[in-house]
């Protein structure tokens, strides 16, 4: 008699015992289990997780260093050549014309002619910075 009512007693109390009403809530800073187990929990494969989850932070972090560092530099530098350009052109605005400018010896030799176009002009000529003054002889 008396264990019939112990078991119902505790029966009873495990009915009324709270259910757990919240979810499972994971815990940052406690050593989380690797999901490995029995002959697959080893050094070699806790490794390769290691490695893999090390390789997956090290992929998020390039990622946003791409995204928010070097995305927005690029526009900056970009920003301040096209400004440095525009400076450059209004200054040469302001020089003489270059059939003014002297021609020194030393400035477009020419042993023989180059093989394309008129022969004169080499392959990088930009008539609006370059100058030749023919001979005319």
């Amino acid at each position: 008699m008396l264990s019939q009512r112990a078991l119902v007693h505790s029966t009873q109390r495990l009915a009324r015992a709270p259910v757990a009403r919240t979810a499972f809530r994971k815990r940052p800073y406690s050593s989380e289990p690797s999901g490995l187990t029995g002959a697959a929990d080893n050094e070699f494969n806790r490794e390769r997780l290691a490695v893999k989850q090390h390789a997956t932070e090290t992929s998020d972090l390039w990622r946003k260093l791409s995204i928010y560092v070097i995305v927005p530099a690029l526009i900056i530098s970009g920003a301040n050549a096209w400004k440095l350009w525009n400076e450059h052109w209004e200054h040469k605005a302001h020089e003489p014309p270059r059939s003014e400018q002297p021609e020194y010896s030393y400035q477009n030799i020419r042993a023989k002619n180059f093989w394309f176009g008129d022969g004169d002009k080499t392959l990088f000529w930009n008539d609006n910075v370059n100058y030749h003054k023919k001979d005319d002889e």
